[in-house]
Parts: C-alpha cells; sequence; structure tokens
C-alpha cells in the first residue's frame, strides 16, 4: 500500500486539495482505490451516506468533512502541550480514537493508496519528532511518498499574518519586531519543518514544491496530481478556489477592525473586505511594504542556511529562484497603503456598502 502525505504547508491551496479529496471521497475509493480516510463519526457518517446513495458530495461540508486530518494533528499536537485545540474544533476524538478509525478504514476497504492532507502537521517538526513517527507507525510496511509546497518567506509571512486577522486575533503590525519574532517559527524555518519528515522517512519519495510552481501547475490541486505517484480516475469533481485573502492594502483595516469591533462583526468586516469590487482599486500587494526595511534585511540574512539547504533537499538550487525580492523593500508604505484603501471604501455607493455598524467603523476610523 502507498501513502501520501501531504504536509502543507499553510497558505498554498491546502484548503482546495481538500475540498477536492472530500468532494470526490466516492468516485477515488470506487474507481481508484484512494482512500481519504475520515477520524471521527461527522465524516464517517457523510461518507457512509454516500456510500449508500452513490452520490459524492459537492455541496458545503463541515470542517470534519473536509479537513479530517486538521483535526487529528491539532489532537496530536495538543496532546503532547503544543498549542492547544483551536476554538473551532468541538471536542474532537483523541488521537488514538482517530487513529484506530483509520486503521479500520484501511483494513475494510483494502485501499492500494491512502492520502492523508493536513498542512497543520507541517507543524510537527517544531513540536516534537514523536508525531511524525506516529504517523509512519500508522502504516506499517507501506511505501510513503510526502509533498510539501512552501513560499518565500516574506510573501509566506504577509499571507499567513492576513490569515490570522481572519481567525479574530488582536494583532500588532507585521512590520518590524512581529516580523522577526517569525523567524523561529514553523512559518520561516523551513528547515526545522521537513528535518523531521526526512529523518522519519528516509526512504520515502519527496517532492518540495515552489508555490510559484503549483501555481503555473495550475493550483494546488492539479500540481499534487501530476506530481505523486497515483493515478487519479477520470470524472473528478473539481473544487472552487478556498480561502480567499484581502489585499495587504486592507491590513490595518481589518486588524483594527478586530481591536475595535466586538461579536460576530469583525469577521463580517473580513467577509466585505474579501468581496468587495474596492479591492481591485487598492495598491497592488507587489508594491505595499509590509514587513519594513530592518525586518527584511534581518530575515534575508537568517534565511540563508536555511535557503541553501533546500536547495540541497530539492535538487534545485537555488529552490526560490527570485529570493533576492526577500531582501527589497516595496515602494508603497502600508499605512500609505492603507489610507488609499479607506477612502476608496468611503466612496463606494450605497448599495455596495457594508451593513450599518461596519459602515460607521470604515467613516470614524483614522490612520
Amino acid at each position: 500500500m502507498k501513502v501520501i502525505l501531504y504536509i502543507g504547508h499553510h497558505k498554498v491551496g491546502s484548503t482546495a486539495l481538500q475540498t477536492f479529496l472530500s468532494w470526490n471521497w466516492l468516485k477515488l475509493l470506487r474507481d481508484g482505490g484512494i482512500l481519504y480516510p475520515m477520524v471521527e463519526a461527522e465524516g464517517l457518517g457523510n461518507c457512509l451516506r454516500r456510500a449508500m446513495t452513490g452520490k459524492d458530495d459537492h455541496g458545503r461540508l463541515s470542517l470534519n468533512q473536509r479537513e479530517p486530518h486538521n483535526t487529528l494533528a491539532f489532537r496530536m499536537i495538543d496532546e503532547v502541550g503544543g498549542f492547544k485545540l483551536p476554538a473551532f474544533l468541538d471536542r474532537p476524538p483523541s488521537s488514538l480514537q482517530m487513529m484506530r478509525a483509520i486503521r479500520e478504514q484501511v483494513e475494510n476497504l483494502t485501499p492500494s493508496t491512502v492520502i492523508m492532507c493536513s498542512e497543520v502537521m507541517s507543524n510537527f517538526g517544531h513540536v516534537g519528532p514523536q508525531l511524525t513517527r506516529r504517523i509512519r507507525d500508522l502504516f506499517p510496511g507501506a511505501e510513503f511518498e510526502i509533498y510539501l509546497t512552501l513560499r518565500r518567506p516574506d510573501e509566506y509571512l504577509a499571507s499567513w499574518h492576513g490569515q490570522r486577522f481572519r481567525f479574530g486575533y488582536k494583532l500588532d503590525r507585521l512590520e518590524g519586531a512581529v516580523a522577526k519574532r517569525y523567524a523561529t517559527s514553523v512559518h520561516f524555518d523551513y528547515k526545522t519543518l521537513l528535518l523531521p519528515w526526512q529523518e522519519t522517512f528516509p526512504d520515502a519519495r519527496f517532492h518540495i514544491r515552489n508555490y510559484r510552481d503549483v501555481l503555473a501547475a495550475g493550483g494546488s490541486c492539479e500540481d499534487f496530481i501530476r506530481q505523486v505517484g497515483v493515478r487519479f480516475p477520470s470524472g473528478l469533481a473539481a473544487a472552487p478556489r478556498s480561502n480567499q485573502s484581502i489585499p495587504y492594502a486592507f491590513y490595518e483595516i481589518a486588524r483594527r477592525a478586530n481591536q475595535t469591533l466586538e461579536g460576530p462583526l469583525p469577521g463580517q468586516m473580513m467577509n466585505f473586505l474579501e468581496r468587495t469590487s474596492a479591492s481591485r482599486d487598492v495598491p497592488a500587494n507587489s508594491e505595499v511594504e509590509v514587513l519594513g526595511a530592518e525586518a527584511r534585511a534581518h530575515l534575508s540574512d537568517r534565511f540563508q542556511p536555511i535557503h541553501a539547504y533546500l536547495g540541497k533537499v530539492a535538487d534545485q538550487s537555488p529552490f526560490f529562484p527570485d529570493i533576492d525580492e526577500l531582501g527589497r523593500v516595496r515602494p508603497v508604505p502600508e499605512l500609505d497603503a492603507a489610507r488609499a484603501a479607506l477612502a476608496r471604501l468611503r466612496s463606494l455607493p450605497p448599495w455596495s456598502r457594508p451593513s450599518a455598524p461596519l459602515w460607521q467603523f470604515l467613516k470614524e476610523l483614522e490612520i
């Protein structure tokens, strides 16, 4: 049996791939012998209904149905004293129970291939090597392939910081000290992310991908199918683009909304900023400086040995051909971009504005 482990990273299209695998669960298993296993009752119940009706579910999926292995990875991290379970997970089973559910599916369905897909597993190397060993031991005697997508760190840090606004965090701006603090985390130290997987799976085939190459291939689903050594059945449903990001020019507006607004309003502001047509008329991300000159110089220096390591293990040197962009300061300061974006939002016609509380916030906001 072959086991393919998609271990991330964050903000590289994992949600689209998880949606694709979940939507096509039945056809993948029935026509391709490919199992995307569930881990708890909700996901298993959904799959049983689809097996009984013969219909895959292309509608709205819950997190447990779409991203079962994130639930497992979060629980594994929590159980060894890493970061705590996020609030959006409602009392998931223990990791032992979830792993037993996976083993039962493998034994009863006898797939030729199992796909585990979780960007949260990218955190294992920073938490403890026992986590990668537990994944290995879940599939004794299996042949492994491991797929990982990485973004150039300045682009990644900016995108990840913006993702945290979506989660409602009350954060400082990324510029300066905040950006430098990321340097010891999984969000920058790609060597610490990857090395435990190499050590635990010395015979695995690794696919270490540059995010720009993934985009050039058509996206996360297309690149994953093309890279891994498994033949996928035809006629699979394509997943929509997921997890939209807001422009950097909106970051300060979203940050201040999280700090000022209460209840569901910060989330509603993020939804509005993701969908407003005003996003087309703000400074482009490539022109907006969110890290700052000092942080860029610091991170550029810190990343050199990490980048050399990536080039060696991926047999692609330089791994990021545009790595010099990490140190280049963009021409538009973030707060200037935010002021221009706020002015554009205030010029929206009445039918394009958000709800009254959000509109009042935008009218009173000073940057």
